[in-house]
């Protein structure tokens, strides 16, 4: 195991065979350190019906000019360009793929009341230097038969991207992943985040 530490995630998905005769990919995984999450992305995107996925593709268009509107004007914006959806099918779509209106908790930032809920630490904080504060948050990520959740950590003082995953579920492993690499490259002073339940749960936490 230990020279599976030294691996890079991308080396560690080409070390699975999904046709080995007697290992399972998740046995597979296990033994070379990787998350399902992490392997069953390249083949696996989210999939919704063709109807859904041109509904989810205006939404993200809208919602890059308009973020402050929620599900009820953005069903009103739908039905004003043809197309005679519910809210509630508006809602539900807008959930999945973790989109949030301005002043609203939705869909990737749902926290669990069971996490504990670290304090702001940025306030008054002048960032004046590489890897002195990371700040990472997940979104939708459209794709021409489904969509995948992006999660990317960055360094505020040069904007650069530390690290990044794909994944086509909300849990917290790809998460993890991308926090693992970040931190191999170098021990920040400060990880910003919001409160969604892959922030706070514990093995996010842990390494930090």
């Amino acid at each position: 195991m230990k020279k599976n530490q030294g691996m890079s995630i991308d080396d560690k998905r080409m070390c699975i065979d999904p046709s080995h005769p007697e290992v399972s990919i998740q046995r597979q995984c296990e033994l070379i350190g990787l998350n399902r999450s992490s392997w069953y992305y390249q083949a696996s995107p989210a999939q919704e019906c063709p109807e859904n996925l041109n509904l989810m593709h205006l939404i993200d268009k809208q919602y890059t000019r308009t973020p402050f509107y929620g599900s009820r004007k953005v069903t009103a914006w739908l039905n004003d360009q043809g197309y005679p959806v519910n809210r509630k099918r508006i809602q539900r779509l807008m959930r999945l793929m973790g989109i949030q209106t301005v002043g609203s908790k939705l869909g990737t930032s749902l926290r669990n009341k069971e996490y504990k809920v670290y304090p702001y630490l940025l306030n008054g904080v002048d960032v004046v230097r590489p890897n002195q504060v990371l700040s990472t948050d997940i979104t939708y990520c459209p794709m021409p038969q489904g969509f995948m959740y992006l999660v990317a950590i960055i360094d505020w003082y040069s904007r650069y991207v530390v690290s990044w995953e794909l994944s086509n579920t909300l849990d917290a492993d790809f998460c993890i992943d991308a926090l693992n690499s970040a931190l191999e490259q170098g021990e920040p002073d400060i990880i910003n985040t919001d409160q969604g339940c892959q922030f706070t749960s514990y093995d996010f936490l842990a390494p930090l």
